[in-house]
């Protein structure tokens, strides 16, 4: 199994965080499928399992359920990058999954979160397009839609940076880290909240230092740096994190060929999905402006992820 699911217990525990009733979540869900289907620009059906885990990613806001969702197909169209040939076979995508180990742990923190692992394996590598490290950290996330069957009280990141290097960020497009931040934030019912960046050195410091104002307040706060696993276990239990991170739940690179190996089992799904998205020609009123919503005047925009 490549997520271990919630207790009984824990749900209980989740659907308070998430602001679920069980009693109302079924006509919740009713409404955004019929909302779609009023929606011109938009898909009339999508999975029930993924609306779900839409409304529970809003804490069951019909509103901005909606938002998310109508921005989740906007970008499916705005980011043929990300959401185009979205097949793991591909060569640019193996080679991008031979770089590093990018994979959502199988089990849950106590308070019901799930831990997300982004390392490379070595400093020795050319960067590889930023398009084709998103477009796989995303099809990750649209298997998550549906595999978190009952939902999660959010996510926590570990970031590892022994690799990082001056060259490597050097190559990295603004532009295109900006629609990938886009892109996360404002179409995926994300509820971020823990960032742990271990291995640190002087450089990440500094590029911390430098993403931090772009931030708002509360995420700020959910940042922080480990130069030993020992503070990172003081946070996130030994039990649930990979050997490499001192843990004993096992080896990352397991968790890694588990996960890629789920996504070549969905190859006939992200092959029908790719013309499930937004049509900009049948939105109401005028079509999304692209530059607006990237910000092609270089600035970023501000995150709001929660």
């Amino acid at each position: 199994m490549t997520l271990v699911q919630p207790s009984p217990e824990m749900q209980i525990h989740i659907r308070k965080a998430l602001n679920e009733d069980v009693d109302r979540r079924q006509s919740d869900l009713e409404h955004i499928k019929e909302w779609l289907l009023k929606q011109p620009h938009l898909p009339d059906t999508w999975d029930e399992d993924r609306l779900m885990t839409f409304l529970r990613g809003c804490k069951f806001s019909l509103e901005k359920t909606k938002r998310k969702l109508d921005m989740y197909f906007t970008m499916r169209t705005a980011c043929p990058e990300f959401f185009s040939n979205r097949d793991i076979t591909r060569p640019e995508l193996q080679h991008v999954a031979s770089l590093g180990q990018v994979p959502p742990l199988p089990g849950l923190t106590p308070d019901g979160k799930r831990i997300v692992v982004m390392r490379g394996k070595s400093k020795d590598f050319e960067t590889p397009p930023l398009g084709d490290v998103a477009k796989l950290v995303l099809m990750i996330g649209d298997v998550r839609l549906a595999a978190e069957e009952t939902g999660v009280a959010g996510d926590v990141y570990i970031l590892d940076a022994s690799v990082v290097s001056p060259i490597h960020f050097s190559k990295v497009s603004p532009s295109m880290a900006k629609k990938f931040l886009v892109c996360v934030q404002e179409a995926y019912p994300v509820k971020l909240k823990e960032v742990h960046v271990v291995n640190v050195s002087p450089l990440v410091d500094k590029i911390v230092q430098f993403v931090k104002p772009f931030l708002k307040e509360k995420i700020k706060n959910r940042i922080h740096l480990h130069s030993t696993f020992e503070s990172l276990h003081q946070m996130v239990p030994k039990d649930i994190l990979p050997e490499e991170y001192g843990g004993t739940a096992g080896k990352i690179q397991d968790f890694h060929d588990a996960w890629m190996k789920k996504l070549e089992e969905y190859r006939p799904w992200f092959e029908y999905q790719e013309n499930i998205k937004a049509d900009e020609s049948k939105r109401p009123g005028k079509p999304t402006n692209y530059d607006d919503l990237f910000g092609i005047d270089g600035s970023f925009r501000q995150l709001t992820i929660d």
